[in-house]
């Protein structure tokens, strides 16, 4: 397959090359509509209860979805400011699909103790369609929005998931401004010239295209996050340019030993392509693990992330090698060692003081990494509201003047009980009792909603209490529970009992990947223990950032005692299909030299020496790409992309460098065994680059 693709991209690179440029004007043009999909409701769980109250309201309550105006900043009670507001209610209260808009100076609890702030709640009507619900939306904010006052806002319900896309947005637009040119002054540095560093800035903008087009393909079919596009896109950049990296490297290797370009490309693809291949299988493999829960939202990132995935790994083994055979002969070969200078002297000393002194490097990196692992275990995860956006948003403005004006828990969303038709008073009266000031409001046909108001956040301890209080009294009567701690609690419950199957999915398809790659059984067993560790290091670090609020100050954000419910799983996945991504970098230059020499502990050595540079360089790509989607404040991305930056740093120093030869040479040339049965399927089915052969007497055993 690999000398097939390598074959067309040299014989018609022009054509290969005009493909791509339509799939970027395809990805760029169509893909970029994704950021008028996106969508806020990420907990929701098909099947739970949660879910199908939800659904059964939407069909049977009148009233829609709605919006939250809050005007402060000069006194209320002034007659001119009263007559504004009151001519903006009128008018809100005529735009088409509004279905109520009480008068905040007559409705109770509108207006704030100290009499500096008041609340224009609108009510949008129900079974709107989309087009109709926005329409209604920007026509009410915007009305709101005229009054005259110091302080204006309005947010909540779908405008909130609106007012979030357009900061994705944005963020995206500033990450990619920010990036692509520190990161084409890196591959400046590492390669030394403009056309080498120019390739892989061409693969990456082939990912951010693909990643667009992915989104809006899946948007046809399933909701799409509000994260999923800064998820996608960084991770689409970061991993074109790994790839890209790696060919390059490669390619001017082969430079050094053949003039003929197009032989140098197919010797390239051969060899580093290989490593891309399975490098872009195993990170997508990693992302299978997403398919196994039923949130809509971890299905649609596992399969949007895992399809750019596969479209940096064509890039790499397809167009960039067109561009090589156009523009390969004015890229310089690599520089050939002095005499008695050896290739990579830094990391090769690096991996020889590991191999020699393995058990105090292991003594020492393993307590480390799980000292850094240690808040883990108390890892909290909730929905989230407008405190995660930077505070110069308009809905994080709008929360922080609710909270300075009127007391806790205004505005918070209640817990949502819904008793259908045959739900006896006796058990509505014991859910009404659960909480003061409990309101109930009819339903057609009979049945009932209770909204209770939970004391403190909507997704906090006390609410998630309240929903369980709930289930647990009404017995057996048709009552359900909805609403955003409701929906948190089943997305808690859900984790818990798909996580599981998820994490033996992901490691039974990354150990039969690895197995395929190396033709060993302790390699891919050894290679998932010391990721887990350096996945679990950074977990913890940003456990302690971001839900204790140690440091979190220094990036823009604050301790809000849980994690947001995004991060978790996507870090784990994303981190983990990127740590197999650098091992895999290094296992084949491990498994090429000992192929050559025969000689186990010589091939770690020679191995890292010539891949570690290129696994440094892509981590700190990678780590650069990272750190720019973090400049834009967006509490969950922040922790995305902190949680990624420190998982591949860590991997690819502490473990990749340290722990990798350590172990490496704890193992001996046990680390290649493989039974007999299955080192015979190796031989046959394995997909394996040409070597050199050895004779026979020389041919190290398990290979």
């Amino acid at each position: 397959m690999l000398t097939a693709l390598a074959r067309t991209a040299t014989r018609r690179p022009l054509t290969v090359m005009l493909l791509w440029g339509l799939f970027l004007l395809l990805g760029f043009g169509l893909g970029t509509g994704i950021f008028a999909r996106l969508s806020d409701n990420v907990p929701e769980v098909p099947g739970t209860e949660s879910e199908s109250a939800a659904r059964y309201l939407e069909e049977m309550d009148p009233a829609g979805s709605s919006i939250t105006g809050v005007v402060a900043g000069t006194p209320v009670a002034d007659a001119g400011l009263r007559a504004e507001v009151e001519r903006a209610v009128a008018d809100v209260r005529e735009v088409a699909g509004v279905a109520a808009v009480p008068d905040p100076y007559v409705t109770p609890g509108m207006i704030a103790e100290d009499g500096h702030a008041l609340i224009v709640p609108v009510t949008l009507e129900g079974g709107l369609d989309d087009d109709a619900e926005e329409r209604t939306l920007d026509a009410a904010a915007e009305r709101i929005r005229e009054i005259d006052a110091p302080d204006v806002h309005v947010s909540g319900g779908p405008l909130l998931g609106l007012q979030m896309g357009e900061r994705a947005q944005q963020d995206v637009k500033n990450a990619e401004l920010i990036s692509l040119p520190v990161v084409l002054a890196l591959l400046l540095v590492v390669f030394g010239g403009l056309r080498s560093a120019l390739l892989p800035l061409v693969v990456a903008v082939s990912g951010i295209a693909g990643a667009f087009l992915a989104l809006f393909l899946f948007s046809e079919v399933t909701d799409i996050s509000v994260y999923a596009i800064q998820v996608t896109t960084m991770l689409g950049l970061g991993l074109a340019v790994d790839y890209a990296l790696l060919m390059l490297v490669r390619f001017r290797e082969e430079r050094r030993t053949t003039e003929d370009v197009v032989e140098a490309v197919h010797r390239t693809v051969a060899a580093a392509g290989r490593t891309v291949l399975f490098s872009g299988l195993t990170v997508a493999v990693s992302l299978t693990g997403l398919l196994v829960f039923p949130s809509v939202f971890l299905r649609s990132m596992g399969l949007a992330v895992a399809a750019v995935v596969v479209i940096d790994m064509l890039a790499a083994l397809t167009l960039l090698p067109a561009l090589l055979v156009r523009f390969g002969g004015r890229i310089p070969p690599a520089k050939t060692p002095r005499n008695g200078e050896e290739e990579g002297r830094f990391f090769a000393r690096v991996a020889r003081f590991a191999a020699r002194r393995k058990v105090a490097v292991l003594a020492v990196t393993v307590p480390v990494l799980l000292v850094l692992a240690l808040p883990v275990p108390g890892m909290s995860i909730a929905v989230g509201d407008a405190r995660q956006l930077p505070a110069d948003s308009e809905a994080r403005q709008l929360q922080d003047t609710v909270a300075a004006h009127f007391p806790p828990g205004t505005g918070v969303s209640p817990v949502v009980v819904v008793a259908r038709p045959g739900t006896d008073d006796a058990t509505a009266d014991r859910i009404r009792a659960l909480g003061p000031g409990a309101t109930t409001r009819e339903l057609p046909g009979g049945g009932a909603v209770i909204e209770i108001r939970p004391p403190g956040e909507a997704d906090g301890a006390e609410a998630t209490a309240l929903v369980e209080r709930v289930r647990e009294v009404r017995g057996d009567a048709p009552v359900e529970v909805t609403g955003t701690a409701a929906r948190l609690v089943d997305f808690r419950e859900m984790l818990a009992e798909r996580a599981p199957w998820a994490a033996l999915t992901v490691l039974a398809g990354i150990v039969v990947l690895l197995f395929a790659f190396t033709g060993s059984v302790l390699l891919p067993l050894r290679t998932v223990v010391t990721t887990l560790l350096s996945l679990a290091a950074a977990l913890g670090v940003v456990v302690w950032v971001f839900q204790d609020g140690h440091l979190a100050g220094l990036l823009g954000a604050e301790g809000l005692g849980a994690l947001s419910l995004t991060a978790p799983p996507l870090i784990v996945a994303i981190a983990f299909g990127l740590a197999m991504d650098y091992e895999l970098f290094i296992l084949a230059r491990m498994r090429e030299a000992r192929l050559r020499s025969g000689d186990d502990q010589e091939a770690v050595v020679t191995g890292l020496s010539r891949s570690g540079r290129v696994v440094t360089c892509a981590a700190l790509l990678l780590a650069v790409v990272f750190a720019a989607f973090m400049t834009g404040g967006f509490s969950p991305i922040l922790q995305i992309g902190l949680g990624l930056t420190l998982a591949v740093l860590i991997d690819a120093t502490v473990v990749r460098m340290l722990l990798v030869p350590a172990t490496m040479a704890l193992l001996g040339r046990h680390a290649w065994w493989a039974p007999r049965p299955l080192r015979r399927a190796h031989e046959r089915f394995g997909v394996r680059e040409e070597q050199p052969e050895l004779p026979r007497e020389k041919v190290p055993s398990g290979v």
